[in-house]
């Protein structure tokens, strides 16, 4: 697991700050930025479209064009740095309540800051989440509720359930049809970007 923080603090809070509500308003929502390295620091965005679609290559490139535009202006990064942008991936972090709802159903890993009954990390189903705690179904059966503030990184795990949701997300539908053109008959996607 990486790097994954479900609340932002430090500079990663005041960039988020900059740039939260131009992304908004493009139609897309900050799943998580990092900034990693030093010398030559990298600023990580990860975002969404509003709608819940896949965010495509262009989607990235516009997000990244008016990020950079921020930065630049507003100098919250001394010295240079280096921009990315990229989609969540399949895989996901698990970062806000909305992400821990949405993929109900899933499994997932977690790791806490502090120990919840002696243990760090986790394992199970995600069951949803409440502004206070994220719910996990362990593979014992037993229920855990993680703090919010305590989850130091979680995300799904690259399951066949996960890859043919994400694949179902990715089929456009053309007036409420669903295309299945794509889909190969072991339930596998072909997928390309224009």
């Amino acid at each position: 697991m990486d790097a994954d923080l479900s609340a932002h603090s430090g500079l990663e809070s005041r960039l988020v700050a900059l740039i939260a509500p131009m992304i908004e308003d493009m139609g897309y929502e900050i799943v998580r930025i990092s900034v990693l390295g030093r010398e030559r620091p990298t600023v990580q965005i990860m975002a969404d479209r509003k709608d819940g679609s896949l965010i495509s290559v262009n989607d990235c490139e516009r997000i990244s064009r008016a990020a950079g535009a921020i930065f630049d202006v507003e100098d919250p990064i001394p010295g240079n740095w280096t921009l990315e942008v990229s989609s969540a991936g399949i895989d996901r972090p698990l970062t806000r309540v909305k992400d821990w709802n949405r993929f109900a159903g899933h499994q997932a890993k977690a790791e806490v800051i502090v120990p919840l009954n002696g243990r760090r990390r986790f394992l199970g189903v995600v069951l949803g989440a409440d502004e206070t705690a994220a719910r996990l179904k362990l593979d014992d059966g037993t229920e855990v509720a993680l703090p919010l503030a305590e989850i130091r990184r979680a995300r799904l795990v690259l399951t066949d359930a996960l890859i043919e949701s994400s694949a179902r997300m990715a089929r456009p539908a053309a007036a409420g049809d669903h295309d299945e053109d794509n889909v190969e008959s072991d339930g596998s996607a072909d997928f390309r970007l224009n």
